[in-house]
């Protein structure tokens, strides 16, 4: 089997900064791999570890610091990795991110059975982007899995999550799945691991190299406009009902809602 994850560098949370065009800067940021995406590298090295013979290409979009999550995925058991980089492709929405990976993907790896995926960056939410590779790739998509499970053959069965707790589907590869938090946590990097990915040569592709459009990468194909960026105010924390009995916790719950005019 040969499998492609999907991984970005995103910013440390509390040192996230904006331009005037309320878009993110990322050069000088300290980053790490997006949570989501270290349990779809996790995933493809259990792949691995289950089914001999099967690579994983790890890739991102991102600045020439992106390789550090490069590095860190070929520790935790990838095989190689490829950075997309270039200054035409910065502030790319998910319209314009998932047409830069896709066109790597086909142009720079070709064939391929599988694509791994995180279900969102920590530093977007918007659960887009892995959905899109697989439109524009015309392949099966996955979303908001917690397993996958490859015993041989063409399809590969998912357990994803669902409102009403969880869901047992069998896709036909070629496909891509967007993982959730799964119920395993992703290994740590091994020495061994460590060593390989200081090693290892990771090349750099620029819009050229993958042969796109530069009038359909970054801002100028991104039809996603940020009107505006903020940090929601911090709520006020619940008030405790104390009190000897349910009974009693509840008419004081009752008398709380009707003092503050919720209740009539």
């Amino acid at each position: 089997m040969k499998i492609v994850v999907c991984v970005k560098q995103v910013p440390d949370t509390a040192d996230i900064k904006w331009t005037e065009n309320n878009t993110m800067i990322r050069e000088g940021v300290e980053s790490i791999m997006n949570p989501f995406d270290e349990y779809a590298v996790e995933t493809a090295v259990r792949i691995k570890e289950a089914n001999p013979g099967t690579t994983i290409s790890v890739l991102t979009m991102g600045p020439p610091q992106s390789k550090d999550v490069l590095k860190r995925a070929i520790a935790m058991g990838a095989d190689e990795a490829m950075l997309i980089s270039d200054k035409k492709f910065a502030g790319a929405d998910t319209w314009a991110t998932s047409h830069t990976l896709a066109t790597a993907i086909k142009n720079k790896i070709g064939e391929f059975d599988l694509i791994i995926c995180g279900m969102y960056a920590i530093d977007g939410d918007t659960a887009q982007t892995g959905p899109g590779i697989a439109e524009r790739l015309g392949i099966a998509q996955v979303t908001y899995a917690k397993e996958i499970n490859f015993a041989g053959g063409s399809t590969i069965k998912v357990k994803r999550e669902v409102d009403e707790g969880t869901q047992q589907v069998e896709m036909q590869l070629p496909g891509l799945v967007c993982m959730l938090k799964c119920d395993y946590e992703p290994r740590k990097p091994s020495i061994k691991g460590t060593m390989k990915a200081n090693k290892t040569q990771i090349p750099e592709y620029s819009h050229e190299d993958i042969n796109i459009d530069p009038s359909e990468i970054g801002i100028k194909g991104s039809p996603t406009v940020v009107s505006k960026a903020f940090r929601p105010e911090p709520r006020d924390a619940g008030e405790m009902i104390q009190a000897a009995t349910p009974q009693e916790a509840a008419q004081a719950l009752v008398e709380k809602l009707k003092e503050d005019k919720i209740l009539a």
